[in-house]
Formats: structure tokens, sequence, C-alpha cells
């Protein structure tokens, strides 16, 4: 698959597939949408629910991708750690069949935009060995799985989802009824599932599935998007 690095609306880098019209974040910010959808929405709600209980959180994502949803929950993290002293640990897998090649990895500009001194942190996210957990800090740990998501067998209970897949156009087998089932039977009770889909028929199989499915306000230029919860029984 050719792959190259295109600037989205907020300056942050994405990748786009030549002629498939096929990009990993939203033309119009990569940065923003993954901080609206899955930080602001998805991270930062649950540590308000679990950091008084000092609990550990456990995150699976669907789709490592650049490294960026990864990236900006270290730096959430981080901040939360320093601020409170002691803040969660955290367990982070994500799946993605098909890795970024090193040439192009390197060139993102993330770490620019946010702060330079991140730039180690995210150069050892890719760096990092696939298949094998990577201690990031003594808070944080990644274990990237290389492997598609019918061979998938995890090995824990995850707290919270990134469900950062191509939309339901591009990756139509990775939307339906069966996968939420499983992955409902992977997530603990209350656990959270953030996805920028909105489209009527996700929503639908969701509920099917088990979870209770709530709209939210979308990042800019989208009306909406979904968080989900995993029932208690």
């Amino acid at each position: 698959m050719n792959r190259e690095i295109v600037i989205t609306g907020d300056g942050s880098h994405s990748i786009g597939v030549p002629g498939r019209g096929l990009f990993y974040h939203s033309r119009h910010g990569a940065i923003r949408e993954s901080f609206h959808v899955f930080i602001e929405s998805g991270l930062k709600y649950a540590l308000e629910k679990w950091s008084p209980q000092g609990r550990d959180i456990h995150i699976l994502e669907m789709g490592f991708g650049t490294g960026l949803n990864a990236l900006l929950t270290f730096v959430e993290t981080k901040a939360t750690t320093d601020r409170e002293l002691r803040g969660p640990g955290v367990y982070y897998e994500a799946m993605e069949l098909y890795p970024l090649e090193g040439q192009i990895t390197c060139s993102l500009n993330y770490c620019q935009l946010l702060q330079p001194g991140y730039q180690p942190v995210f150069d050892l996210l890719h760096a990092s060995e696939w298949n094998r957990e990577t201690a990031l800090s003594d808070r944080f740990t990644i274990h990237k799985k290389n492997v598609d998501w019918m061979s998938y067998m995890p090995e824990r209970i995850f707290d919270l989802v990134y469900y950062d897949a191509f939309a339901p156009g591009d990756q139509p087998e990775l939307w339906t009824r069966t996968v939420f089932d499983k992955l409902f039977s992977l997530l603990a009770p209350g656990a959270l599932m953030l996805t920028y889909c909105s489209k009527t028929v996700v929503r639908r199989s969701l509920e099917e599935a088990g979870f209770l499915v709530e709209k939210l306000p979308g990042p800019p230029h989208k009306r909406e998007m979904l968080r989900a919860t995993r029932k208690n029984s």
C-alpha cells in the first residue's frame, strides 16, 4: 500500500493513500480530531470517573496508525500524574496489521506542534518491538500487536477503547454486530468505547451488542460522534 504524508487543517500531519481517497485522520485537523474524540470525550472522562479510586487504566486501540492517539494519551496521563503526584498506571494495547514505514514516522510533526520534549517518547512508540510490551515510563506501558481483528486474542480486559478504524464505507467488516459482540466481551463493566463514526447502522449494531450509546458533539466539521458504555450486566 502506497502512503504519503499530508497536512491537515490544523497544520498537523496525517497519512493519505494515493488514488483511494483514504486518510488516517480528518482532513480538517488530525490532532484536533484525535484530541476531541479520544482524549476529551474518552480518556479525560474516564480519568474523572476512575482516578479518585486509584484505578489503573487498560486501553485498547483499533488501528495504531501514526501513533498520534498513543502519544496524546501519554501526554494527558503524564499531566495528570504531574498534577496529582501519582496518576493512573496505563497499559496501552494497539492493533495494526500494516505498520507505517520508518521514513514516514520519523517525519511526522506532532511533537513539533505539541511539545518538542516528547519527541523521544514518540520515537520509542514507533521503535518499540511489535508483539512485546515496552515501558515508556514507570506509569505507561505499550504493547503493539501486528494482527488483524479476527485473529486478535487479548490476555486482558479493557476499560477504554479507541475505535479508530477506517470508515464503514472503506472497512465495512470492522463495523458489524459480530465485531461489536467480540469487543463487548473484552471490556470491563462500565468500560467506554469512543469512535468518530456516528452512522445510524453503527449505533444500532453497538446497541444490539449490549452497549449504551450516546451521541456527542463531533470535532470541527463533524456534527456528531459516539461514546458507548458497556452495560454492567
